[in-house]
């Protein structure tokens, strides 16, 4: 075992100097939640203006604001200036009164799947690295709650980034079996996908969080393929699927966060996917590993499909992130891929912002935040590239519903 130089008051070895590190900094972490959230260190969910309302449901401001006049609908708070804002369960309840004050366009106000159309469940992958997984994945649950749907996000990732952005420090806050470990687990103490499903402060999301529990289940799928001789449904591959098949009356849309790995978890999402996200940093280094990343995912789904996996995607997109579009060898990247890939490139890229990046340091999306708490015309720019992107995804997925 490596010893370090003795430095007062480290510990001496390797392994005890990174847990007394990591200790420090789960404290300090801990410790930042609770200054940013007091008093409980829980994350709320800011009210919407009834401007941004209005975008949301896609009305006028007018016509919100004489229905507030009316005393229908849900009734907004009202603040300085007779402004009116509402919060997101209020919005939900907007949509619900127009739907049925008009019925012809019911389908917009409440967009959620009918009878007979499957729910959608959308991966998020790719192995590199700082490619924004991650973000990817909570800006689309997040406008696809805004959007009026019910969506359950997954975190996959044993550095639980996406739980993080939900509100939960995963060393604290997460307990044993409380990630989907606990719902696909081989031993007697797997417990039903409910169990493990959390509401979140942002209405119409529920979230499986992760830690590193989930590391178990890399660890323990080569003991039960040899020893147990998993069939059927008890295959590893087809334990996420069946998992999320309990849940699915709940839920619109799934959105799953891959680890940034191609392990039994990946596989398990590959094979329980209605479609696939791969998130693409328009750098060379980048795009070269991507290549690497689809011929192992090749090859990773050929085994699936030879074991009596089903791979049936409603489609596969390739989204641009953290794109500069004023950098020229980016844009030559971006033209490269749309020759190469052609429709399955996303026409939006998510642009390179500052907005984005500030906003993650207390753990928020945009949509969080105020418009004016990270500068206007950065934010302006930053939510018109994600919401580009997201509505692309959302216009697929009522193609898949034949809408």
């Amino acid at each position: 075992m490596r010893v370090f130089e003795t430095e007062e008051g480290w510990p001496e070895t390797a392994s005890a100097r990174i847990s007394c590190h990591a200790t420090l900094l789960s404290g300090q972490l801990r410790s930042l939640g609770a200054a940013l959230f007091p008093p409980a260190a829980a994350k709320t969910l800011r009210p919407f203006s009834s401007g941004e309302v209005a975008k949301i449901v896609r009305v006028s401001d007018g016509y919100l604001r004489q229905l507030s006049l009316d005393g229908l609908g849900p009734a907004p708070a009202i603040g300085h200036g007779g402004r009116r804002s509402y919060t997101l369960a209020q919005v939900n309840e907007l949509r619900a009164y127009l739907a049925a004050a008009r019925p012809r366009e019911a389908v917009d106000f409440l967009p959620r799947r009918r009878p007979g159309e499957k729910l959608q469940i959308i991966t998020v992958a790719n192995f590199k690295g700082g490619s924004a997984k991650t973000t990817t994945a909570l800006y689309l649950a997040q406008y696809l709650a805004l959007s009026g749907f019910r969506v359950l996000a997954i975190d996959l990732d044993p550095q639980a980034s996406l739980s993080a952005m939900f509100g939960y420090q995963p060393e604290f806050d997460i307990g044993q079996s409380e990630t989907i470990y606990g719902a696909i687990r081989y031993d007697d103490q797997r417990r039903p996908m409910r169990e493990v499903v959390r509401p979140t402060y942002f209405e119409g999301i529920g979230l499986v969080p992760g830690n590193l529990e989930l590391m178990e289940f890399e660890h323990h799928t080569p003991r039960a393929m040899v020893e147990r001789r998993e069939r059927g449904h008890d295959l590893f591959f087809r334990r996420l699927a069946s998992a999320i098949d309990q849940v699915s009356d709940d839920y619109d849309v799934v959105v799953i966060d891959c680890p940034p790995q191609l392990g039994y978890l990946t596989m398990g999402a590959l094979n329980a996917a209605t479609a696939m996200l791969v998130t693409i940093h328009p750098q060379m280094v980048d795009v070269a590993s991507m290549s690497q990343f689809l011929l192992m995912t090749s090859d990773l789904m050929s085994v699936i499909e030879e074991a009596g996996g089903r791979l049936d995607h409603d489609f596969i997109r390739y989204v641009i992130t953290r794109h500069d579009p004023n950098d020229v060898p980016e844009a030559q990247i971006v033209a490269l891929l749309r020759n190469l890939f052609r429709e399955n490139v996303l026409q939006a890229t998510a642009w390179k912002s500052t907005a984005i990046s500030n906003a993650g340091l207390t753990k928020q999306s945009l949509y969080e935040l105020d418009r004016g708490s990270v500068g206007r015309g950065a934010y302006d720019r930053a939510v018109e590239s994600v919401d580009a992107i997201n509505a692309e995804i959302v216009q697929l997925l009522k193609k898949v519903w034949g809408r």
